[in-house]
């Protein structure tokens, strides 16, 4: 009898764990596991935020795929996906194509922009390793300029970041701490850096609780940084932005500004034929797409609806991990020939938010508030559970923080 094939593009949160799952799960002569990825690594994407403030070495969030996946058990084939073609069961990739029984799209990602002019071309995007390693050496390098230049340019030590949520308020908070790292180091006074944080929105944080918002922007203010609410980005330019509040524009003049507010699903997704919703599949209870029984879509490319606010999910990791969970059960009762499979039913475990590796908030075991260094210990025991879920306890003596 013929093994059916199972392959899962992507190997971000959704897509490793859905990887490592299986190979638990299933024997080798129940089905061939085949793991579709760019690169040889999987990245923690919660962790980019440092790697481009400069706290954090890449490499501490690079985890090299064959550190966790057994290859005795699951091929690893390292290439770009252009397309799927769901009507013939196969994908497409640039160096080849490869067919299925049973798919698991898992591909992460891309910055939604919100069709605001010159974003694309002249923001920073934090997408993955290498745009977080060129955020970070970009800023540096302007902090190096800045006194070697034959006049005053202040736009070099202007940082400007759009967008208040979790990604943007975690990264300005790290770029807080190594401001002061950068001023020491090429005779800079902190006075003459401004680290601002534009936010279309009214509050920081939206929809978290507003007594943490509030400790979180004190304390980052008392670091410097600037806070712009209610302020829409309507262009971004070679010079900087302009920027809207009231009616009222104004231009902020600044070689270092970085996009980091909202994302949508993967668009490969979307040109391939899946029906979205802003970028998103809206999958069924099981996560499969909608039309098609052999397909599940799971991570960032999945929309689930919270059914008690009729509002969607955020994107995070801890969803990402708990769908491939799903995921993997699904398809080892698919390949054993059951067609019971699991609904999934997110189990929201809590929220924490850096402020910098010093300071942070949280909600926690259903509705507790942590604050300061409670938060930032809860925060290393979240990103410790996730890479002992990945690869026991060797990976978080490797990878982990202490």
């Amino acid at each position: 009898m013929k093994k059916p094939r199972i392959v899962i593009l992507g190997a971000g949160y959704g897509g490793m764990m859905t990887t490592v799952n299986l190979q638990k799960m299933l024997g080798t002569n129940e089905a061939n596991i085949t793991l579709v990825n760019k690169h040889d690594y999987h990245y923690q994407t919660t962790w980019l935020h440092e790697n481009s403030a400069g706290t954090l070495h890449h490499d501490r969030t690079r985890i090299p795929i064959k550190d966790v996946v057994d290859f005795n058990k699951v091929d690893f084939v390292q290439d770009t996906v252009v397309s799927i073609k769901a009507d013939e069961k196969k994908v497409q990739l640039e160096n080849g194509e490869l067919e299925y029984d049973y798919l698991v799209v898992a591909l992460g990602f891309e910055p939604a922009t919100f069709g605001i002019k010159g974003l694309e071309e002249n923001a920073f995007m934090i997408t993955n390793i290498n745009s977080a390693r060129l955020i970070r050496d970009h800023i540096e390098y302007n902090f190096a300029r800045y006194n070697n230049e034959n006049e005053e340019r202040p736009e070099l030590l202007t940082i400007v970041v759009g967008g208040a949520g979790f990604t943007g308020i975690e990264f300005v908070g790290e770029l807080a701490n190594r401001v002061e790292e950068l001023c020491r180091e090429y005779d800079i006074d902190r006075d003459q850096v401004r680290l601002i944080n534009v936010e279309a929105g009214p509050t920081a944080l939206a929809g978290f609780d507003p007594e943490l918002v509030e400790y979180a922007m004190n304390r980052l203010e008392a670091k410097g940084v600037e806070f712009k609410l209610g302020t829409m980005i309507k262009e971004c330019t070679e010079e900087g932005i302009i920027v809207e509040k009231d009616g009222e524009q104004e231009e902020i003049k600044s070689k270092n500004v970085i996009w980091a507010a909202g994302v949508r699903g993967n668009s490969i997704v979307e040109k391939s034929g899946f029906e979205v919703n802003r970028g998103r599949v809206p999958v069924r209870d099981d996560l499969r797409a909608p039309n098609d029984d052999d397909v599940f879509i799971i991570g960032d490319c999945a929309l689930v609806f919270n059914k008690e606010t009729e509002r969607p999910y955020p994107p995070t990791a801890q969803i990402a991990i708990q769908m491939a969970e799903t995921t993997a059960a699904n398809l080892k009762a698919l390949v054993r020939g059951s067609h019971e499979l699991e609904s999934f039913e997110p189990d929201i475990k809590g929220t924490v938010a850096s402020l910098g590796e010093d300071d942070a908030i949280g909600v926690v075991f259903n509705g507790k508030k942590l604050y300061g260094w409670r938060a930032v210990f809860m925060k290393k025991i979240i990103d410790n559970r996730y890479l002992f879920k990945l690869g026991g306890l060797g990976l978080v003596l490797k990878k982990g923080k202490f």
